[in-house]
């Protein structure tokens, strides 16, 4: 089974879902890191969540969930893009001690928010928070919905550090061609019948026919999805920029030049004291091209 995301409707009615199945680009997400079982599996869960928003609300940019926690882990993040790119990082808590097999989501993030953030290639820059204040991502993230697109949204989410998946219901607001009064319900109660093992077991169209062959469903063709990574010695450049001359010049005397690399991708960068100077002199000129 590819990497990909499916959109399905039900005739005559105002829902529509989603289904997303990742492996290879999970896969790749963990073979960066040496994350422990436990967050292996919590970051699979948002990065199918990243892939079903991406795609529902339709932004001609990137779309970044980050659970920022004051548990054991202080950070998770996952950005999608509609090219189908894919890419997570979790960072842990300091002096933390993980759990080396499964733990629920509070457990490993404690108190916290969520910010969801969907930069547009054109307009305006939008974040919408929502406190952590449900025991699971999938609660979490359908409060956001409630809270800020008003829309009645369900999410169903596994991972087990092979394979992660998705599921996504959502009542739109135009009721004017709603034909089926109680599709909403009956979509929902019939998803909550789904068991993890199916939901990364089986293809995509099998797991829709098992929870809704006596309904009319229209399945679209399948989206590709693919671990990507949006780093680039431009943007690392802008990043070194911020850190201020004073800052830069102290590293400079320390270190001789300066060595960093991309947390998502591991792709390092390498900046001598010339290339430096060149950038606090003109810091939107285009980065030099290495060889």
């Amino acid at each position: 089974m590819s990497d990909q995301i499916q959109r399905f409707m039900f005739d005559q009615t105002n829902v529509r879902g989603e289904i997303v199945t990742l492996s290879t680009a999970y896969h790749e997400v963990l073979d960066r890191h040496a994350y422990p079982p436990a967050v292996n599996e919590l970051l699979g869960e948002l990065l199918a969540a990243v892939a079903l928003l991406t795609d529902t609300v339709k932004l001609d940019g990137t779309l970044s969930i980050e659970v920022r926690g004051q548990g054991m882990l202080s950070l998770l993040m996952a950005e999608s893009n509609p090219g189908g790119e894919l890419r997570a990082i979790a960072r842990i808590a300091e002096d933390a001690v993980l759990p080396s097999e499964h733990a629920s989501f509070r457990e490993l993030v404690g108190e916290g928010q969520i910010v969801i953030t969907l930069d547009p290639r054109e307009g305006h820059r939008y974040q919408g928070i929502v406190a952590l204040d449900h025991d699971t991502l999938s609660g979490c993230l359908e409060a956001y919905f409630g809270q800020s697109e008003q829309l009645p949204t369900r999410l169903w989410l596994a991972a087990n550090g092979e394979r992660a998946g998705g599921l996504l219901l959502q009542r739109l607001p135009d009721a004017s061609q709603n034909q089926d009064v109680d599709a909403w319900e009956r979509s929902v109660h019939l998803a909550d019948t789904i068991k993890t093992e199916e939901l990364l077991g089986l293809e995509q169209r099998e797991v829709l026919y098992r929870l809704y062959h006596e309904e009319t469903v229209r399945v679209f063709e399948p989206k590709a999805l693919r671990f990507g990574c949006t780093c680039s010695r431009e943007r690392m450049s802008h990043a070194l920029y911020t850190l201020g001359e004073a800052e830069l010049r102290d590293i400079l005397r320390e270190e001789g030049a300066i060595d960093t690399q991309c947390h998502f991708c591991h792709t390092k960068y390498h900046y001598t004291a010339a290339d430096i100077e060149i950038l606090l002199e003109n810091p939107d000129a285009p980065p030099p091209v290495i060889h």
